[in-house]
Order: structure tokens, then C-alpha cells, then sequence
């Protein structure tokens, strides 16, 4: 994938008599060692009546000697070069094994074949000054070049000079400044000092607008642009000639392309001639221009061929309307970190640390913009063979009525922020949390580890092996055991509610959990609690006599859903108003009918702290409005005692008057489950926020190859064809054209 541009150079003089003009000399082809690929080149010379000679200086440089038999009043030289600007990876050379490292010597053969290059013309107090506070400690090759070429970045300020020649190196360190072919020079004079092979280049400089803003520094140009430009080079054994550019810092890419390579500035001017005396106007211009676009990652269509899609877009939505086609469409794109895109991470790897941040980021970031006061759930994923845990799943839950699922924002907890909470904050948000409930406190189950168990795992261990200390390269289990031997088996876990709505009460309803051993242990792993319930130790009930909530039918019309958190709080309200009427009173906890027998519920909700933070975990539930009841419960209880929770377990059940969207991990990227769009405006829409998001947070849709080339992120950027609702569905009620749409596909 490539850009193809047109350089135009045209310089113009024009005398104010007719003077003869020496031979001249023009340094205006591109060196034939330049790594931008140069599909064509012309030079065009007024006056038409001259001779030109195409040769080679002694440094290889190609050059035009110009002979003008004939006086003038205008000479004028115009340029064309067509290059490919082929993204080059200024990093991709060999180095022989002698100079890996800098220092080093060059062979004597070398140095004959160097010495012009190795001619220190330059020894001034200021110059010596710097190479005295240089720090000349051993480093790679590579390491060396961008150390030296950043130092005189920062130390030398760019500047366009207009005057005619170079400065010279103390004139540029005294004043701290200089235009590129000064900063070029005393460049290529350090490097001599330094013991390293240095010439000076002339040649142009191609700047193109990036298709992405930049988050770090400058984006470069508004415009694309070109212009004359100096940098020099280090000659590198193994690696040779390699461009230095001090004006920015940076090794020269594919937009520095080589005229004139030489030992001094003077052999490398891009015009060398003479005039008979007179009055000079001068004129000149640079501009390239864009002719041939590959399609890439940042930019996969031109102007023209995007307008053409929007319009066929917007004419299949207009037919869609006019046949009563309810489709929509959502997607899934991926993106990978632009830090660090070869961390395993990121090629390989489905979940790490970095991504697990860079997706928490981008869930608070697109909430923002989607949603209205959303749920921000943090659940389970799928989980694979081979995978010693299930993949993590960040959603974001709203509303479709524009109605608050989660008022306060500030009461959801940042996974990556440690609160200092401990079991006791467990505990009290537990007890409160059934006030609000209006359910029993003493079915409150207190949940241990298993003591059993990992005593008998620490009984496995080598005996040469300390089991309170783990290392990184552990397994789960035995990081596991360290951890929870390094605490005290005794501590409790968290605290379970038995949990199970009453369809004949309308009410929220608990019951006992009672087990052979007395008090509840959890399953042995490290997943959270309400993951690890010992549900199969709970008393067993026939399948006749279970509760069994069937999932609501999203075929069937649906009310609307009501104000939740207003319900909540009357309730609470009420029993706290009965509690101050009567403050005398000692608070009795809830009782049960006496002519009935306590059900046993088997789901509960469970509270429990981890790594300083309180994770509530949602129980299974068929019906969204009991889900909805219990978040609002939840937040009323973490407003009253201002606690910000985690979110965890069951996700709400599905339901056409919720809008979800989805994070996940897959291996090596980070994966967006879109909401679904009902028009093509809004497809586009989305898509936009979704990468100028992801790009805010340092998540990009692209990567670089070895020799660097763009590709994608690898990931599976599907797309998923449906309707609002299955009823809605192209599939059940359009199936004859459906089917012959998703054939044309």
C-alpha cells in the first residue's frame, strides 16, 4: 500500500538584460542508493538553446552540466519527479558483528575508502564543549544514531535562514539555532569527532497529512507539502549509508529522498553557476501532489468512491422504508494497542494486563457517548479450550425509553482503583442492601474458602519450596495458594444472599441456606465468589417441586418499564419512617408466614471485596424489570453509604428494551460488539465515534509490518444482520428477499 505523488521544483531567475550564462551545474536527480521507489524524473531547462551532459561527481552523485551558447534575460529549471512513498522502516538493515556496538573501529580497507568522509574541518571551543558533555558510554548501533540525532534536536532550534552558504558549527551552537543544512553540518561533524564515517546530503523533503491525528506531539503538516531539505549520514558497516535528520530528531523515511551526497556542504548545492552582472528577480515554487492512492487501513476509500457508497447506502434504506424492511446491523470491529504491537498481547495472547485497562477505558469512554446513565457490568466472556479461565466482558447496558439504568456515575468503582475496602465493608453493605430489598438478614450466608482443601494442597508442595511465596511464572493454583495462605483461611470471603423473586407476593424472597458442614465453602479457584457457590451441597429438592423461571418470549409485546429506583426508595422510605416513629424499638428482622415452609431459593446475590474494591455479583434472572429492581437497590445502597461497586456476574437477561454493547477480549486484540443500527446514517455514525474513541484511548486498527507496511489488527470485524426485534427480523418476515440479499453478499 502506497501513495504516489507528483514533485513539481521550479526555479525561475529572470535578468534585467540579456547577460551569458557559465556552464552550470544541476544537482536536481535523485541519488540513485534513495530508498523511495522514483517512477519517473524529467528536467526541463529555458532557454531551449543548450547543451546538457548527464555525468557523475567523484562521489557518485548524478548531475547535469548545462552549457547556454546563447545570452538571456530568464533561466528557468523546472523539476519532476514521480515517487512512490512506500512506508519504509528506517530500521531494517544488518550490522556487521564488530559494530553492533558504538564504539568501534572501521577495517583499514575502510578507512582509505572512507577518509573524505572521516575529515574533521571543525574544532572549535563550542564544538568541543559539546563533545565533552556527550555521553560516549557504550550502546547498540541503533541506540547511538537516535541518541546523537536527539540531542542536537534539542539543542538546536530550526530555523529558516534565507541567507546564501552554511554557518559554521560554533556560529550555529552559539546561537542555537539554524536552518536545516546548518544543523546537516554540524551534525556530520560530531559524528567525525566520534570517530564515524559523515557526509552531507541535499535533497527533498515530502511531508503528506496524516489520515490520523497524532495523540503524541505535532501531526505534521496541515497540508502536504514539499521543499529543498539537508540531513546527513552515517556510514554503518554492514547497515551503510543510514539518514540522520536533525530537524527532527528522527532517521530519514521514505519522505527524504537524496539529490547530492558529498564530504562538504559546497560540492552538494542543488545549482552551481555564474551570470554576467546584473539585477536578479527570483522566483521558485515546491508543491506535490497526489496521484494514485492505494487503499489502506487509515484511509480505505478516496473521496469520490465514499461519496458513491454513502449515496448507495442511503438508496437502500430509502427501499427498505418503501418494501417495510425492518433490518438493522451491528458489527464488530477490533483494534490493537499502538504502543505496543508486539506484545503477545497483541498478536497471540486473548487477555493482559495492558488490554484489560486500555478495554476499561474505552468502556467509560463509549458510555459516555452512547449511553444515558448506563450499567456498567464486568462479567464473565466465553471460555475455550486450552484457556485455564473464561475471558472477561465488559457491557454497557441502557434504556432504549432514555430512562437511567445507574444514576450516579460516580458510585461504579474503577477495577484499577484500590478503595482500601475489607470484608467488613462486605458486611455492612450486605445488611443494608436488604433493607432496601425488604428480605430477611439472617439468610445471610457468610462464605470461607475451604480450608480442607488447601491444606491438602499445601501439603503437595516440595518441601524446598516456600508456598507463601509465588512467582510470576507459577501456575493459577499455585499463585492461588500463596495468596490464600498468606491471609488466613479463617477470614471469610464474602456474603452470600439467597436470592428468588416471589411471582405470588411480587416481593424479593430468601430462605435458608443450611450444609453439612455447617458453614458455606466455596469451590476451590480464584474466580469470584458468586462463581464458586456450592449449589450441589444445598438440600436437595425434586425437579416437580423447583421454582423454575422461564425466560420471557421476546415475541411477544412487552410493557414498558417502569421507574424502579422510585420503588425502591418509597420502600425503603416506609421502613425507615416505621423505625423513627418508634425509635424505642429494638429492629426485629423480617419474619415468615408460619403457615408456610420456607422455600429454599437456589440463586443468590453475593458482596464480596477484592483487591480493595466491593464487587457485587448478579444472580441468574429471566425477567429484566427484577433485574432492574436489584441495580437499583444496589446503587441506593452503595449511595447510602457511599461506596462505588463493581458490577459483576449475570449480565441483565435479554430483552429488546435494552441496548447493550459489548467489550471483549480475542487473541490479540480487543473486540466491539455494536449495538445494532437501524439506518445507514447511523451505521456510519457509530462507526466513526467508535474508532475516534478507541484512537483517543491509544487503541488503533492498524499494524506495521517487519519491513513496515500497514495491515489490519488480524481480528475478525464481522458484521451481524437482524432486526430490533426477532419479529422484526428480515429473516422471519422478508425471508424470500433476505435470502436472496444475503446471496448477492
Amino acid at each position: 500500500m502506497s501513495i504516489r505523488v507528483a514533485i513539481n521544483h521550479k526555479t525561475v531567475y529572470k535578468f534585467d538584460r540579456s547577460v551569458s550564462l557559465s556552464p552550470h551545474i544541476f544537482r536536481l536527480r535523485p541519488a540513485v542508493h534513495s530508498r523511495t521507489p522514483i517512477k519517473a524524473y524529467s528536467l526541463r531547462i529555458l532557454p531551449e538553446e543548450h547543451f546538457i551532459n548527464w555525468q557523475q561527481d567523484p562521489f557518485g552523485n548524478i548531475l547535469a552540466r548545462v552549457v547556454f551558447p546563447e545570452k538571456t534575460r530568464k533561466l528557468s529549471v523546472e523539476v519532476e519527479v514521480i515517487a512512490d512513498m512506500t512506508t519504509i522502516n528506517p530500521f531494517d538493515f544488518f550490522v556487521e558483528s564488530y559494530a553492533e556496538y558504538y564504539p568501534f573501529k572501521y577495517t583499514e580497507q575502510a578507512i582509505k575508502e572512507l577518509e573524505p568522509y572521516l575529515e574533521v574541518t571543525e574544532d572549535g571551543p563550542l564544538l568541543k564543549q559539546w563533545l565533552k558533555d556527550f555521553d560516549t558510554k557504550q550502546r547498540t548501533i541503533n541506540d547511538f544514531m537516535v541518541y546523537v540525532n536527539q540531542q542536537l534536536y534539542k539543542d538546536i532550534k530550526y530555523n529558516i535562514r534565507m541567507e546564501v552558504g552554511v554557518q559554521s558549527c560554533e556560529e550555529t551552537l552559539t546561537s542555537l539555532s539554524g536552518s536545516c543544512r546548518d544543523s546537516a553540518w554540524l551534525l556530520v561533524q560530531i559524528l567525525r569527532h566520534l570517530g564515524l564515517a559523515a557526509r552531507f546530503v541535499s535533497g527533498y523533503l515530502v511531508q503528506l497529512t496524516s489520515d490520523v491525528k497524532s495523540l503524541d506531539g505535532p501531526s505534521g503538516p496541515e497540508a502536504d507539502f514539499t521543499d529543498l531539505h539537508a540531513w546527513a549520514e552515517v556510514y554503518i558497516p554492514g547497515a551503510g549509508w543510514i539518514g540522520l535528520d536533525p530537524t527532527s530528531g528522527l532517521l530519514a523515511g521514505e519522505g527524504h529522498i537524496p539529490l547530492a551526497c558529498t564530504p562538504d556542504p559546497a560540492s552538494a548545492a542543488p545549482v552551481t553557476g555564474a551570470t554576467d552582472e546584473c539585477e536578479i528577480e527570483f522566483e521558485f515554487s515546491n508543491t506535490v501532489t497526489r496521484i494514485h492512492e492505494d487503499p489502506r487501513v487509515t484511509k480505505p476509500y478516496s473521496e469520490e468512491q465514499w461519496h458513491a457508497i454513502n449515496a448507495l447506502g442511503e438508496e437502500v434504506d430509502r427501499r427498505f422504508i418503501e418494501d417495510d424492511v425492518r433490518l438493522t446491523m451491528g458489527g464488530e470491529p477490533t483494534f490493537v494497542s499502538v504502543d505496543d504491537m508486539e506484545g503477545d498481547e497483541w498478536n497471540t495472547g486473548a487477555d493482559g494486563e495492558h488490554k484489560r485497562k486500555l478495554a476499561n477505558e474505552l468502556t467509560f469512554k463509549l458510555s459516555a457517548v452512547f449511553a444515558k446513565n448506563p450499567l456498567l457490568h464486568y462479567g464473565q466472556g466465553k471460555w475455550y479450550p486450552g484457556e485455564a479461565l473464561p475471558r472477561w466482558q465488559y457491557g454497557i447496558f441502557w434504556r432504549k425509553d432514555g430512562v437511567s439504568v445507574w444514576q450516579d456515575a460516580e458510585l461504579l468503582a474503577d477495577i484499577h482503583k484500590d478503595y482500601q475496602f475489607s470484608v467488613e465493608n462486605a458486611f455492612q453493605f450486605m445488611h443494608r442492601l436488604c433493607q432496601h430489598l425488604h428480605v430477611a438478614k439472617r439468610y445471610i450466608k457468610t462464605a470461607y474458602e475451604d480450608p480442607f482443601y488447601y491444606l491438602w494442597q499445601e501439603g503437595k508442595v516440595p518441601t524446598n519450596i516456600d508456598p507463601l511465596k509465588s512467582k510470576l511464572k507459577d501456575t493459577i493454583e499455585r499463585r492461588t495458594l500463596a495468596k490464600l495462605l498468606d491471609q488466613e483461611l479463617d477470614t471469610p470471603v464474602g456474603y452470600a444472599l439467597p436470592l428468588q423473586w416471589d411471582s405470588d407476593k411480587q416481593a424479593w424472597h430468601s430462605g435458608p441456606w443450611e450444609f453439612r458442614r455447617e458453614e458455606m465453602f466455596l469451590i476451590p479457584g480464584n474466580s469470584p465468589m458468586g462463581m464458586r457457590m456450592p449449589l450441589d451441597s444445598l438440600p436437595w429438592v425434586a425437579p416437580d417441586d423447583r421454582d423454575h423461571q422461564e425466560p420471557q418470549s421476546l415475541f411477544q409485546p412487552l410493557p414498558e418499564l417502569g421507574d424502579y429506583y422510585g420503588a425502591v426508595t418509597r420502600r425503603y422510605s416506609q421502613l425507615i419512617a416505621k423505625k423513627n416513629e418508634h425509635p424505642e424499638i429494638i429492629e426485629q428482622d423480617l419474619a415468615d408466614a408460619e403457615d408456610k415452609l420456607v422455600k429454599v431459593p437456589h440463586t443468590a446475590l453475593s458482596v464480596e471485596s477484592r483487591d480493595g474494591r466491593l464487587y457485587i455479583f448478579m444472580p441468574p434472572l429471566t425477567s429484566l424489570e427484577h433485574y432492574l429492581e436489584i441495580i437499583a437497590a444496589v446503587e441506593a445502597t452503595a449511595a447510602t453509604l457511599k461506596t462505588p461497586v463493581v458490577v459483576e456476574g449475570y449480565e441483565p437477561p435479554r430483552d429488546f428494551r435494552l441496548e447493550r454493547l459489548m467489550i471483549t477480549p480475542d487473541p490479540g486484540v480487543i473486540e466491539v460488539n455494536i449495538h445494532p443500527s437501524s439506518s445507514w446514517k447511523e451505521l456510519v455514525d457509530k462507526t466513526h465515534i467508535i474508532y475516534e474513541q478507541a484512537h483517543q484511548v491509544r487503541l488503533g486498527a492498524e499494524k506495521f509490518m517487519l519491513d513496515g507496511r500497514h495491515s489490519g489488527t488480524g481480528g475478525g470485524n464481522h458484521i451481524t444482520l437482524g432486526g430490533a426485534t426477532p419479529a422484526d427480523s428480515p429473516a422471519r418476515r422478508n425471508r424470500s428477499n433476505y435470502l436472496d440479499f444475503k446471496i448477492k453478499i
